[in-house]
């Protein structure tokens, strides 16, 4: 397990920036943690290291938001609103995760069942007595 410690949201995009420079196919990184830890602000960094252009947002009502813009195709799940993992079925889950691009996987504890051991675990946490933008990031893999 590694720990990055996270003073600003610039911090933390350019963590999960270097992290999706070294992206490879197949790779799947899970990301949990509170809702306003910046799970969103560690994809969009995420997505830049991989060269995505457009601008990202959490796939939230979509459960999934497909990139194809950049060195790798970037599949950005946010399952909060899974109500089922036989409801992934229907986003091409299985096809995507651990195929020729990178999965990101927002919420994977929800859906912990279905993800390959694999997967790189990333937990962001608040930790307000360091300060109001601190975050700790711990990566297991």
């Amino acid at each position: 397990m590694s720990i990055f410690e996270s003073n600003s949201r610039e911090d933390t995009y350019n963590f999960a920036r270097a992290l999706g420079e070294k992206a490879e196919p197949g790779q799947i990184f899970c990301l949990s943690g509170n809702l306003g830890v910046g799970k969103t602000v560690f994809a969009q960094g995420f997505g830049a290291g991989l060269g995505v252009k457009e601008p990202m947002a959490s796939p939230t009502f979509t459960i999934l938001q497909e990139y194809s813009d950049g060195r790798l195709p970037l599949y950005h799940y946010d399952v909060y609103r899974v109500g089922d993992v036989d409801e992934l079925e229907e986003t091409g889950f299985y096809e995507y995760v651990g195929g020729d691009g990178v999965a990101l996987i927002e919420w994977a504890e929800l859906v912990e069942e279905v993800i390959p051991g694999e997967a790189v675990w990333i937990k962001i946490e608040k930790d307000v007595e360091k300060g109001f933008d601190y975050r700790k990031i711990e990566m297991t893999d």
